[in-house]
């Protein structure tokens, strides 16, 4: 058990390093000129329709997790965060380098009330939740089950919420791409 805390300890340094990297890299894409979309064999205004994708595949892969540890299977539990971790990393990649080549897409529909406070507190707790996942993910990995019970508990609904409310921002800006 000494093993699995000791790696867990070397995790969630790990996790710390990672967030913070993150953090930092898009707040330097939000706030540097953007490269042009000309970098790329292929048309760049594909990728918000990949990231709606991708975090759609990553809700259902979370969903999925959470109903397989109901159902006390571990190891498909195990799959579907693997999964959910797999696309909420690609969906990080591809956000990272179309945020580097494009100017922010703006809003300009008649929902404004209801975008702006979804958009806000999907980004807010996006650049919050980073951190409690890889904790979470630490947790699981090591066999710390108590402690990574006590963190999903707070961790999965707002990693879902996150994943929803992307696709949905997405769709409200599809118009205007």
């Amino acid at each position: 058990m000494s093993e699995n805390i000791t790696l867990g300890k070397k995790l969630d340094k790990w996790a710390i390093v990672i967030s913070v990297v993150v953090l930092l890299v898009v707040i330097v894409l939000h706030n540097m000129p953007q490269i042009g979309i000309d970098v790329f064999p292929f048309d760049i205004h594909i990728l918000p329709a990949l990231h709606a994708i991708l975090n759609i595949l990553a809700a259902g892969s979370l969903l999925g997790a959470l109903w397989f540890v109901k159902q006390k299977n571990i190891v498909m539990h195990q799959r579907m965060i693997y999964a959910a971790m797999a696309l909420s990393a690609l969906f990080l990649l591809s956000y990272i380098v179309y945020h580097a080549v494009t100017d922010p897409t703006k809003y300009g529909g008649d929902l404004g009330i209801v975008y702006y406070p979804l958009l806000i507190s999907h980004v807010i707790l996006a650049a919050l939740i980073l951190p409690f996942i890889l904790f979470t993910f630490a947790r699981g990995y090591t066999n710390q089950v108590p402690a990574h019970r006590r963190l999903a508990r707070w961790t999965f609904p707002v990693w879902l919420y996150v994943a929803i409310t992307g696709p949905i921002c997405y769709f409200m800006l599809m118009p205007y791409y």
